[in-house]
């Protein structure tokens, strides 16, 4: 992740005419931001606008309390008196990424995962993320307190949608998860749960269908929704129960193998095994796939932590800000990895690509996430960049890719109203990165202002606060 403020200009935090109206930063936040200015002129610069359609060339943008004003040609736009003017030659203004599978903690130890909410909240704002859903939460209150302070802005870090603590049934060795005890648990833990504060739902590997059923009727009588790690039950089950997302792409499926029993995990090794295998044009894969589309179950691709398990793929970026403790623990399992030449995920990861942009392709709701969890080297902010990179190199398109890392999870989130898109009226959560990354995706890593809700952050303050740190808050 390239982080550098813009030399050409002195980024002032002034406050304008109208401060008032736009967010009241707390002190934990002030270090970090280098633009807190009422009306703000990006001009010259290139607008990859989060939808797919064409970049627009030498545009100005202008953003007034945190919104976005205008957008048109440089060439007869009008920049309101007293504007911080920002030139944006040579660079793109895309919408802030919204990602829908984060965590605020990761392994630390064998079965253990610590709390690093602190850290990763500024390192995925760095990264241009201003939008986020958590995918499960090993940290209760602290998770859902973390998120309110970012959404306040009294720390520094995206808008959080904040999912409860896991739904999972016994089996899971990880004394951080309750073991579900059928319907009427899941349904008392939606109600609690939300009754406090959070405002998503995951169901894990070893919940039954029953409880799964339960639990997303109680959460959509909330207005809310539930994803899944599934295995005991199978994609199509989870639909026909009324999850509303699945995660991992179709890393996680068991749907294809033969004679797997009603509500118990083979263990993921076997569904694994079926994916990597798994010719994308089976009439049964896609029967599958046709029935979640018209269940409209969105599908999460996280290629980043499969990533990390495959030989031959490159060091994960950013690895730098761990601790050097968990750096080098981290970089010995990537050479065990790289020296396993009988890896199952030589086939699965490029064959699992290659269902997910079947999926997409299909008309499915693709949305996309990093899951900084697995065995560690999935860094906030750097990998949301690499997931991006990830899904060109599986067959999308550059803008296609952005869309997804944008839009697609602003719409599944219910959010695509104020943001995911660049467009008159919405908030100004954006993303200025040096080059082109509809035509270069690996510019997506040039990362060097981002705005949430029109302040602008520095992502060099950002990383500097916390690197050779990450593993300790």
């Amino acid at each position: 992740m390239k982080a550098s403020l813009l030399g050409s200009l002195l980024l002032l935090a002034l406050p304008g005419p109208a401060a008032a109206q736009r967010p009241a930063l707390g002190a934990a936040v002030r270090p970090f931001v280098v633009v807190d200015t009422a009306t703000v002129a990006i001009t010259h610069v290139r607008v990859i606008d989060g939808t797919g359609a064409p970049p627009r060339l030498d545009q100005t943008l202008v953003l007034s309390d945190g919104r976005i004003a205008s957008v048109g040609p440089a060439a007869s736009a009008s920049i309101p008196a007293g504007a911080l003017v920002i030139d944006g030659t040579g660079k793109s203004v895309l919408p802030g990424f919204v990602m829908v599978h984060e965590h605020l903690f990761y392994p630390t130890g064998p079965g253990v995962y610590g709390n690093l909410a602190e850290s990763f909240s500024r390192l995925y704002l760095a990264g241009g993320v201003t939008a986020m859903r958590t995918g499960g939460n090993m940290n209760g209150f602290g998770e859902l307190a973390l998120a309110k302070a970012d959404r306040d802005f009294q720390k520094a870090g995206p808008w959080i949608d904040a999912t409860a603590p896991y739904l999972e049934g016994p089996g899971l060795p990880l004394g951080q998860v309750h073991a579900l005890s059928g319907a009427e648990d899941a349904r008392r833990l939606v109600n609690y749960w939300a009754g406090m504060g959070a405002t998503s739902f995951k169901a894990y590997m070893h919940i039954t269908r029953e409880e799964l059923r339960a639990a997303a009727k109680e959460a959509h009588q909330r207005g809310m929704k539930v994803t899944g790690h599934l295995c005991s039950v199978t994609y199509r089950e989870a639909a026909a129960a009324g999850i509303d997302n699945l995660e991992h792409g179709f890393f996680a499926a068991t749907d294809f193998l033969k004679d797997k029993k009603a509500d118990e995990c083979p263990g993921q090794g076997a569904g694994q095994a079926t994916i990597a295998a798994l010719d994308a044009n089976d009439p049964a894969f896609r029967s599958l796939v046709s029935y979640l589309v018209s269940k409209h179950v969105a599908l999460t691709s996280t290629l980043t932590v499969f990533e990390t398990f495959t030989p031959g793929r490159p060091l994960p970026p950013g690895l730098d800000v761990l601790t050097s403790q968990l750096k080098e623990q981290f970089e010995q399992r990537w050479q065990n990895t790289q020296r396993n030449a009988a890896s199952a995920y030589a086939k699965l990861f490029p064959n699992g690509m290659r269902l997910e942009v079947a999926f997409f392709r299909a008309g499915g709701l693709l949305i996309a996430g990093t899951d900084p969890t697995g065995g560690g080297g999935v860094i906030p902010g750097y990998s949301n960049q690499r997931q991006v990179e990830l899904l060109v190199e599986a067959g999308l398109s550059p803008l296609e890719a952005i869309r997804v890392a944008t839009l697609n999870g602003a719409t599944y989130l219910g959010i695509a109203d104020r943001t995911g898109s660049i467009a008159v009226g919405k908030q100004a959560d954006l993303v200025l990165v040096g080059g082109d990354p509809a035509t270069s995706i690996g510019d997506i890593r040039r990362v060097e202002l981002v705005f949430r809700q029109g302040i602008g952050f520095d992502p060099a303050r950002l990383i500097g606060s916390v690197k050779g740190m990450v593993g300790i808050f």
